[in-house]
Parts: structure tokens; C-alpha cells; sequence
């Protein structure tokens, strides 16, 4: 048992668990907004809303455990990553190996409970397709600059997903501004992050903005990225007509943004962390508490 335990304190690691904190509350603003179509009802149904947790946990699971095993020897190579546990050996590749199938199975069940319970095939027919896609990002970076894109766009998933678990028929729009404000929010600070292994990527001829145009460049794009999401956030909510709760997250969203991009600067990467998690954390929580409670609230 004590053994067990250990493994899945490691996979959890592995796998950076607390990070779901990104993708989850866009999750749950597009199933609430999805849930004011039903008829009689104007919210999803909580099982409808567990299931959506259950999916987007397992399926971001799946396809972190298979980024660290892509790229366990790249990590070897990289003194920031070197320690985590596949390169360091304190987490065998059979046992990451068996995570990421357990997980699969988990997120199919999911797909499958939602088809039984709730009448809705598209997340089963649908599972197989998200998963080869989210996997694929792991191979981004070896072949091109902008595979910070290619992970935003696969956290743009979750909103999509999401409304399609709950009212599939619904689906228009909206949805369509909150997967490009996602893109937009997730390319730009994954651009933050990359400026930690510049010198590591050049080395190992890999790419990204940082390595292959400049750090000073790449921040912009950056900026004009965060600016982007700060634009989708309003075309949101005048789409959805939400009301004042939503437009104070937004404020707060755009606020926090502008302190992320102030923590950065080309001579001066210390902060990345702080910009990283705790900027974006914050920025995705507060968000969702607005949107959601202004929702239940009208």
C-alpha cells in the first residue's frame, strides 16, 4: 500500500495535478452558459457538471503523463527539469504507462456515462479524436516555433467539450469566443514559461518564440496575445449578456494580466513562476466565481 501511495504522490508530480486549476473554470463557464438552454430548467444538471469535472481531469491527465514519457530524455538534459520523476528514476515509465492508460479508461467510462445517462453520444464518439489530439502536443515543440498555439488550442477543448456534454444542440457562438480567448490567455503565458529553457532549447534544437525569434519578441507576442483574451472576455459577454458580476471578473481578469506581463522582463526571469501559476491561477478562479455566480444569480 505504502508503495502504491507513493507512486501516485509521484504521478501527481509528474503530472502537476494543481495546474487543472487553468482549464477547469472555462469548463465550468461554458457548461453553466450551455446549461441556460435547457428547457425548464436553465442550468446544467449536477450530474452533467461532475461528469464535465470527471472528463476534463482524466483527459488532461492522459495527456500529461504522456508529455512527461515524450519527453522524459529531453528533461534528462535540462537542469530545470532533470529532477522531475521519470528523468530522475523515481518514477518508472511502466508505472507512468499504466497512469496514462488508467486515466484513458477513466475519461472513456466518463464519455460513456454521459451517452447512458444524459442520451448524448457525442462524447463517446468524440473521445478517441480528443485524446490523439492532446497527446500531439507533446511533439509540437520539436518541429515548430508556434507549438505554444498548439497547447492553447488544447486547452480550448475544455470549454467546447464542455458545452457539448451539456446541451450539444446549443452549441454556437460563444463557444467559438471562449476557445480564441483561450488560445489567445494560454499561448501567451506558456511563452512566459518557455523563456526559462531558451538556452536549452537552442541546444537541443528544439523550438519555441523565446529560442527561435528573441525573448523581447517573443514577450510581445505575449502581450498581444493577453491583450486578445482581454477582448474575447468583452465579445463574451456581450454575446451572453451577462451581467455586472461578469464585467467586475472581467476587470479583475485584465488587471491581473497586466501584473503577469509586468513580472517578466528580458533581462529578468525570476518571477516566471509567480507570473505563471499564480497570476494565471488567480486570473481562471476569480473569472469563473463571477461568471457563474452571475449566471445562477439572473
Amino acid at each position: 500500500m505504502t508503495r502504491v501511495l507513493r507512486t501516485v504522490r509521484l504521478w501527481g508530480e509528474t503530472v502537476k495535478f494543481s495546474h487543472s486549476v487553468f482549464a477547469l473554470p472555462f469548463s465550468l463557464i461554458a457548461a453553466f452558459l450551455a446549461g441556460r438552454a435547457i428547457p425548464d430548467r436553465g442550468v446544467p444538471y449536477i450530474g452533467q457538471v461532475l461528469l464535465v469535472v470527471v472528463c476534463m481531469v482524466a483527459a488532461r491527465s492522459v495527456a500529461m503523463t504522456f508529455n512527461r514519457i515524450a519527453d522524459a530524455r529531453i528533461d534528462s538534459m535540462n537542469p530545470r527539469t532533470a529532477s522531475r520523476p521519470i528523468p530522475s528514476g523515481r518514477l518508472s515509465l511502466s508505472a507512468a504507462w499504466l497512469m496514462f492508460a488508467l486515466f484513458a479508461i477513466v475519461f472513456a467510462a466518463a464519455c460513456g456515462a454521459i451517452h447512458v445517462i444524459y442520451s448524448n453520444p457525442w462524447p463517446l464518439r468524440l473521445c478517441v479524436p480528443i485524446l490523439i489530439y492532446l497527446c500531439g502536443y507533446s511533439y509540437a515543440k520539436r518541429f515548430t516555433r508556434w507549438s505554444h498555439f498548439y497547447l492553447g488550442s488544447t486547452l480550448a477543448l475544455a470549454p467546447l467539450c464542455a458545452w457539448i456534454v451539456i446541451n450539444p444542440a446549443s452549441v454556437g457562438w460563444p463557444v467559438v469566443v471562449m476557445m480564441l480567448t483561450v488560445v489567445c490567455w494560454v499561448s501567451g503565458f506558456d511563452i512566459i514559461y518557455a523563456c526559462q529553457d531558451i538556452d536549452v532549447d537552442r541546444e537541443q534544437g528544439l523550438y519555441s518564440l523565446p529560442a527561435r525569434l528573441s525573448p523581447a519578441a517573443a514577450l510581445w507576442i505575449t502581450r498581444t496575445c493577453h491583450v486578445l483574451t482581454v477582448v474575447g472576455l468583452v465579445v463574451l459577454g456581450l454575446l451572453t449578456g451577462l451581467g455586472w458580476l461578469y464585467w467586475a471578473g472581467v476587470v479583475l481578469a485584465a488587471g491581473l494580466l497586466l501584473i503577469e506581463n509586468s513580472l517578466v522582463r528580458v533581462d529578468d526571469y525570476r518571477r516566471v513562476n509567480a507570473a505563471f501559476f499564480t497570476a494565471n491561477g488567480l486570473l481562471s478562479v476569480m473569472l469563473s466565481v463571477a461568471a457563474i455566480t452571475d449566471i445562477l444569480w439572473r
